[in-house]
């Protein structure tokens, strides 16, 4: 070592006792190497499990089978834009009620560590920004920026009206709260943190403990720690903590905290992306469990990313972005110790008995839950009640087009219409580029799809004649939650649609959110035929079935059928799609009914080889060749 950097090493380490949080008169604080709980030392065994990616009936079995694995401590995500869905209104019901969330975790013996944002990534539509963002004057994101910290300002104060009283200070369970998520690897503007870190204070009081999360690499922990925050690293343990120690300021060292410790990794639509799990592999679990066991003994702290995924339910799934966009699947299995639906996993079980025996006879924990058998449903007979062109709402006029969020939409599908005036011929370009998933129709028949999850999207050329309706259906496929800074998030059509050298002008917009889709008790068609099917616009399929013996979770699988949403009983369970690797869609018993559940099937791409729509008793993962590939 260079006697330079000894010295810095000996200075900071003589500011350690001055530099710290330590303040005994708070319930909750922290020294150089403790986290500490009214006084006494607290080691964080904590994972990831978001309330809002649960159904709420649901939450207390998820909670007591964390304790049951020995976990004292859950990380919350909290998605901004599911509490405040437009910028007047407000949802704290539901999934949404994260009060209740966190009075349940402390009945069952846990404490929290929230983590509110506003960005937390987490795979989610925006990384949990709300789409109406995009749609405010100035406004840049993840900056230090008046407009969008005036309404960060807006989303913290509110979520603090509810969660105040659950305050570790207030005698509830939340510990500390974790300030943006791993800004480090996007920017490096400390006035912009340190702008957040006083919207927390403003929020939740000037006692709370604040911590930054960053990768394990000196330029993340650089980049997004704030001077006085306790800055924590994830992913492996010991580099990341070694780099915390080092590049870290001296007055943000405190207890080592691997604030994601991935059990696996995430899960993409793709033909060429499988399903990422380490359940049924000795050698992987042994690797985990040899980490944390080291973590533990070193007496740090760690959050497993994740214990439980949950699922991405309706369109809240976000996207990657590296040269094309990479959506994310519905569920968000995440390979985690306790699956999608609360299966308990050979993962759990090594990590119990680890702990277990980390913990030795100084806790007692709840009972290891049983695994609920999932029930089959036989093939339910679905019948094609409505064309998604024949339900449209009142359109929006315009010369020109305009992206959803002007449209006042943020999620789904819109549709984009225009009558040609005269004749014209060539290649569709629509708009500066295809921000999603784009089927264009000519006279309602499908003529092509562009996808932007390739680099190369497909080549539609038209030849247009005089009267002729061209249709251009975008599906909102997720906005990006983690990549490079791309100029907006705006969805739709963002510029002008050409035809070879014509600008198209005069469109009929029309918005399809489906928060709400069209009813199964609509009048049957017979507009489709079988030999129409492979042409036809999107159809919509309904059916009826009832549940014989007791209700309990099921898989819902539909075989041969392309792309689109599933709704039962009015729960949007999410899309479905042939490539894979998802194939099938969790659906939770508490979904169900004895008798006359509905389900109804947006077919994107419907055809005359679709299968049975069925419930099997476990996942199927897998690909198929994407029949739209370019």
């Amino acid at each position: 070592m260079r006697l330079s950097s000894l010295l810095s090493c000996l200075l900071g380490l003589a500011n350690l006792a001055t530099s710290a949080y330590t303040n005994s008169s708070l319930a909750f604080t922290y020294d150089r190497y403790n986290f500490l709980l009214h006084g006494e030392p607290y080691q964080i065994i904590g994972g990831q499990m978001d309330p809002q990616r649960i159904p709420y009936q649901y939450w207390s079995k998820r909670l007591l089978a964390a304790r049951a694995m020995g976990l004292n401590t859950v990380f919350a995500y909290i998605f901004w834009d599911q509490v405040q869905p437009t910028p007047d209104t407000w949802d704290f019901t539901g999934r949404n009620n994260i009060a209740e969330y966190f009075k349940l975790a402390q009945e069952v013996g846990l404490n929290i560590v929230l983590r509110a944002g506003p960005y937390v990534c987490g795979e989610h539509e925006w990384g949990g920004f709300p789409s109406w963002l995009s749609d405010i004057d100035g406004m840049v994101v993840r900056s230090n920026n008046a407009p969008f910290l005036a309404a960060s300002k807006v989303y913290l104060d509110r979520l603090a009206e509810e969660i105040k009283p659950m305050l570790v200070s207030n005698g509830g369970p939340v510990l500390m709260a974790q300030i943006e998520n791993e800004y480090g690897s996007y920017g490096s503007n400390h006035t912009y943190m340190e702008a957040l870190r006083d919207l927390f204070y403003g929020a939740f009081g000037d006692d709370m403990v604040l911590y930054t999360n960053d990768g394990g690499y000196s330029e993340d922990i650089i980049n997004g720690q704030i001077k006085g925050i306790l800055a924590e690293t994830d992913g492996g343990p010991e580099s990341g903590f070694l780099a915390r120690d080092q590049y870290a300021y001296p007055s943000s060292l405190g207890p080592q905290l691997d604030g994601e410790y991935y059990i696996t990794w995430l899960d993409l639509w793709a033909s060429n992306q499988t399903y990422d799990t380490d359940v049924g592999n000795p050698t992987a679990i042994a690797s985990i469990v040899s980490d944390l066991t080291w973590t533990l003994n070193n007496k740090s702290s760690f959050s497993l990313y994740m214990f439980h995924g949950g699922t991405n339910f309706g369109f809240q799934n976000g996207a990657d972005w590296s040269k094309s966009l990479t959506p994310v699947i519905t569920s968000y299995d995440y390979g985690a110790p306790l699956t999608e639906s609360g299966g308990i996993t050979d993962i759990y079980l090594a990590l119990r008995e680890m702990i277990v025996g980390y913990l030795g006879n100084s806790t007692t924990l709840p009972a290891v839950p049983k695994n609920e058998t999932p029930i089959a449903i036989p093939s339910i007979e679905m019948k094609p009640v409505v064309k998604l062109f024949d339900v449209l709402p009142e359109p929006v006029l315009a010369d020109y087009p305009t992206n959803m969020e002007v449209l006042g939409q943020s999620q789904g599908f819109t549709l984009y219409r225009h009558t040609v005036t005269s004749s014209t011929a060539g290649k569709l370009i629509p708009g500066d580029q295809p921000r999603d998933r784009l089927l264009v129709y000519v006279n309602q028949t499908r003529v092509g799809v562009i996808d932007s999850i390739y680099e190369t999207y497909s080549t539609v050329n038209l030849e247009l004649e005089k009267g002729d309706i061209l249709d251009i259906l975008v599906e909102n496929m997720g906005r990006v939650n983690y990549g490079p800074r791309i100029p907006d998030q705006k969805k739709g059509i963002v510029g002008n649609v050409t035809i070879g050298e014509a600008v198209l002008k005069g469109w009929k917009m029309f918005t399809l959110p489906l928060v709400s889709p069209a009813s199964s008790s609509s009048a049957l068609t017979d507009e489709v035929t079988a030999s129409e099917l492979a042409t036809s616009g999107p159809v919509f399929y309904a059916g009826i079935f009832d549940i014989e013996g007791e209700i309990r979770d099921t898989f819902l699988h539909l075989a041969n059928w392309t792309k689109g949403v599933v709704w039962v009983n009015g729960e949007n369970l999410g899309r479905y799609w042939v490539v894979g690797p998802q194939q099938t869609l969790y659906l939770p018993g508490c979904y169900l009914k004895e008798e006359g559940n509905e389900i109804l099937v947006l077919n994107l791409e419907p055809s005359e080889y679709m299968g049975a729509v069925e419930g099997v008793v476990d996942r199927l993962w897998g690909n198929n060749p994407d029949p739209d590939a370019p």
